[in-house]
């Protein structure tokens, strides 16, 4: 069982954040932020899967005004990511922003960072301090060098500088990041910033690349932070649509048996004994399987041979043959089905479940 790092509690919208409150799962739109009903329409596919906080990028003052059609057109918190323009933060804030997400040091000047800070205590909204180790301050890196894994001392001074200056004013609600696109770099640094500091912490690798480089990189860093109990809240950063980001965050919190949303998924890698076209059927499974609540176990399997033995725990699955497939339950088989047939009658039954799952879980 992991020992959750013991943090401060702050609240983002309706998300808990630190002390007992669960890890949350976040993400990042890609879209306009100006263009207001695609970034909606983006987060609602977010919501599907379970996003529970997505953050947006605020360029200039007409994306910042926009914070307000984007609030009221979603269910989950908001969180405005501002850099260099302190006026950016105020009017994100003004306009409905749950959370900002700044780096102190780059907002021009300690009196900016106060007419921030005054804002924000108006509008009780809490700050990410967030540093990176391509945003570290000149000045700590001519005196510690750039961050690399062994040596953080410059990204974890950076970021508890900045804390400092907003403690200077009075503020403490505050979660902190100091994010690297370094994997080793990422986690030594969290490590010891989570002996130096009780704030909760926001885990990410930056820049940690497409689906399958991202998700290995994002994986590994994060999974040896939470494995030892640190870690408040994490965004899976990959160049990819940020849908993908939640379904990697959740499924790193079920491999660790931290948190679990939805059904589990289990999917053979195929071999010659596959006779139908496994990628196309895991692939649709899966698609729906995101937008699930009901904790099921879930197989897709390539014969008819090896499927009901090999995923005999399963709650429902399916395991292909040449011209007919089968979909059983617990290890037997529940039903045989023309291989034409077999993804409809499949998507239906599982449908019925999720279904007949949600009216008990009322």
């Amino acid at each position: 069982m992991i020992l959750r790092r013991q943090t401060r509690k702050i609240r983002l919208g309706s998300v808990d954040i630190g002390g007992d409150s669960p890890v949350s799962v976040q993400s990042m739109t890609n879209t306009d932020t100006r263009d207001i009903d695609r970034t909606v329409a983006q987060i609602h596919r977010l919501e599907d899967v379970g996003c529970e906080i997505v953050r947006v990028a605020v360029l200039d003052q007409k994306a910042a005004s926009a914070i307000r059609g984007i609030r009221d057109g979603i269910t989950i918190p908001l969180i405005a990511d501002i850099h260099f323009d302190s006026r950016l933060a105020i009017t994100a804030m003004e306009q409905g922003a749950d959370g900002i997400r700044i780096n102190p040091g780059n907002l021009g000047g300690e009196k900016k960072v106060e007419r921030v800070v005054d804002a924000a205590l108006c509008h009780q909204v809490p700050i990410r301090v967030g540093v990176n180790s391509g945003s570290v301050e000149k000045d700590l890196l001519e005196r510690y060098g750039y961050p690399t894994a062994e040596n953080t001392d410059g990204l974890i001074e950076s970021a508890l500088r900045n804390v400092r200056l907003l403690e200077k004013y009075g503020f403490y609600d505050i979660k902190i990041s100091i994010k690297s696109a370094d994997v080793l770099t990422t986690v030594n640094g969290y490590s010891r910033l989570s002996k130096l500091t009780d704030y909760p912490l926001h885990l990410g690798v930056t820049e940690a690349g497409g689906l399958i480089a991202g998700t290995v990189k994002s994986s590994v860093a994060l999974g040896l932070l939470l494995s030892q109990g640190i870690g408040d809240t994490f965004r899976i950063s990959l160049t990819r649509d940020p849908v993908e980001e939640i379904r990697v965050g959740f499924e790193l919190l079920r491999s660790l048996k931290i948190r679990q949303r939805g059904p589990e998924l289990i999917s053979c890698p195929t071999c010659g004994r596959t006779q139908i076209d496994l990628f196309s059927l895991a692939e649709t499974v899966e698609n729906y399987v995101q937008t699930m609540e009901t904790p099921l176990k879930i197989a897709v399997m390539g014969c008819v041979v090896n499927g009901p033995g090999e995923a005999r725990e399963a709650d429902i699955g399916v395991a292909g043959g040449k011209g007919v497939g089968i979909i059983f339950k617990k290890g037997k088989i529940w039903k045989k089905v023309n291989e034409k047939e077999l993804l409809e009658v499949f998507m239906a039954e599982l449908m019925k479940m999720e279904e007949k799952g949600r009216e008990i879980s009322r």
